[in-house]
């Protein structure tokens, strides 16, 4: 069963607490079922992780939507362009997207139990941070509101100013970050710097490594993706100084 699949089927033993489940909740109780007695197995907390961060991703670009002051249904198109959502469960997705626009409390309690969940496995949010990168860049822009909301999150999840331009590829000013801060490098770095420095983060960012820290399979493409922005990184520079 898809991801999808999974949080709009009410499968059993999912147990999704905090203001994500509370959220959930308010849809009519049957998008996660409550929590069941007894102590989660490995198997039930590994695939509630993925759960969680799949209706973190809703939640935040939904919150993310609101930056830009026009709020429309552009951001659902977008997102089910973005992550392949199937045609028959954009609907049950827009659900969920539209309950977070809707709710009255701002995205900070969402991304801080983001930021717990994953707190052992901070690839996994450079990822979600990643992904709400690409949901504000699908109109071809980003709006001054999306970039500062980028940023705050990023200061959530416990990110430094550097972190952030490696990871979404930005600049605090909303220009593009340059191919040695993609690397989290300054462009006095020394050849083995650069090669030691790509090496660790092909390593950190290679899908399988991220699917076993809770990345839905879903998102795969995104982290396809991402490695490859860290693989051209590395190829410009090495093409700037004739490495």
């Amino acid at each position: 069963m898809s991801i999808w699949g999974k949080i709009l089927g009410g499968v059993g033993g999912f147990a999704v607490g905090g203001p994500i489940g509370a959220l959930v909740g308010a849809l009519g109780g049957h998008v996660l079922d409550k929590m069941r007695e007894g102590p989660e197995s490995d198997s039930q907390k590994d695939q509630t992780k993925t759960i969680t961060f799949t209706i973190g991703v809703i939640v935040l670009g939904a919150k993310m939507a609101k930056a830009d002051g026009q709020v429309t249904d552009d951001e659902v198109i977008a997102f089910k362009q973005v992550f392949h959502v199937p045609d028959h469960e954009v609907k049950n997705v827009a659900r969920i997207f539209n309950q977070a626009r809707q709710d009255s409390h701002g995205f900070e309690p969402y991304a801080k139990q983001m930021a717990d969940t994953f707190k052992d496995t901070p690839n996994v949010l450079e990822e979600l941070l990643w992904c709400l990168t690409h949901i504000a860049k699908a109109d071809g822009k980003i709006h001054p509101g999306e970039l500062e909301f980028l940023y705050k999150v990023s200061h959530i999840f416990g990110f430094t100013d550097q972190c952030f331009e490696r990871v979404t590829g930005l600049k605090q000013s909303g220009q593009a970050a340059d191919p040695y801060a993609i690397l989290g490098l300054n462009s006095s770095a020394s050849d083995q710097d650069i090669k030691s420095a790509h090496r660790k983060l092909v390593i950190e960012n290679h899908p399988d490594k991220l699917t076993a820290q809770g990345l839905p399979e879903e998102f795969i493409e995104m982290a396809n993706e991402k490695l490859a922005t860290i693989n051209a990184a590395y190829d410009e520079i090495k093409k700037q100084r004739g490495l």
